[in-house]
């Protein structure tokens, strides 16, 4: 992807879409925030950026060339050809052509895997508001301080931890399982960077040793963290979509882009809710 450098900002010419309230806003990362002129503040890595869109181009503000070409440029995807991903799904499942029109310029970030599992199991039976006052909570409690904010604490911190130290948090019987999934993740009982290329059966099955992660919240580290986009997460809402207004889906055919499928059901369902067969 073309991109030029604009004094102490990045500028990015995305001819794939790349929409940043689509991404910032699909559920899929909780320290992203919209400012009051559409632009986004955000935290990963241990670095802050800013992020705008003007016209055709996505600017990234008080971003160097080195850390555009080390950090920003993986985690946003920016090699992959989104446009020629959707034509992959279309091919592999026509069904979905209206749902890859619906919406524009999702892109999967990849994320840190700690990161993405601790938070996914705040998310559990929760809404996005709160996941990320917990999540803030979690990293002004327990991380680093950065220039405009707070790193992601990391699994070797949050294991030293018990129950009692993440009161403050306000995060209920999930704190429980943060502190497992740590104490898992860093004595090596769960092998999650080993998880880039480990068969996905064993991925889920090494994640869903931790207690309090099930199918969604190993399908989500996966998919977000670990950018494994064969990963499909299933909530109560895709499960709705699969059994009525995408009955006729074969995940499998879908193969190494399923993810990005997911997200497409998702949204089209949620802009739809009319097509689902609520009694299922």
């Amino acid at each position: 992807m073309k991109y030029s450098v604009k004094g102490y900002s990045i500028e990015i010419y995305p001819d794939d879409g790349f929409n940043l309230k689509n991404t910032f806003e699909c559920g899929q990362c909780f320290r992203w925030d919209r400012q009051t002129d559409d632009s986004y503040f955000g935290i990963a890595h241990g670095k802050c950026l800013c992020v705008s869109a003007s016209e055709n181009r996505i600017i990234l503000r008080s971003c160097s060339e080195e850390d555009y070409l080390t950090i920003w440029k993986d985690y946003f995807d920016l090699e992959n050809d989104y446009n020629k991903i959707k034509r992959e799904i279309e091919k592999a499942a026509p069904q979905l052509t209206e749902a890859l029109k619906s919406i524009d310029g999702i892109r999967i970030l990849k994320q840190e895997p700690w990161e993405a599992l601790c938070s996914f199991i705040i998310s559990q039976n929760n809404n996005i508001p709160r996941i990320k006052g917990i999540v803030q909570r979690l990293c002004e409690g327990f991380g680093s301080q950065t220039e405009l904010g707070y790193s992601f604490p990391d699994a070797d911190t949050i294991a030293k931890l018990t129950v009692e130290d993440l009161a403050p948090l306000r995060a209920g019987f999930r704190a429980k399982y943060i502190i497992d999934a740590a104490k898992k993740v860093s004595g090596g009982d769960v092998r999650l960077y080993d998880m880039y290329n480990m068969p996905i059966e064993e991925c889920r099955y090494e994640l869903m040793k931790i207690v309090g992660v099930g199918k969604k919240v190993a399908e989500c580290t996966l998919l977000y963290g670990l950018h494994r986009m064969e990963a499909f997460p299933v909530d109560v809402w895709m499960r709705k979509a699969l059994s009525s207004t995408f009955s006729g889906i074969d995940i499998e055919a879908l193969g190494e882009y399923a993810g990005i499928a997911q997200q497409y059901i998702f949204h089209y369902t949620r802009q739809h809710p009319e097509l689902l067969n609520t009694s299922n």
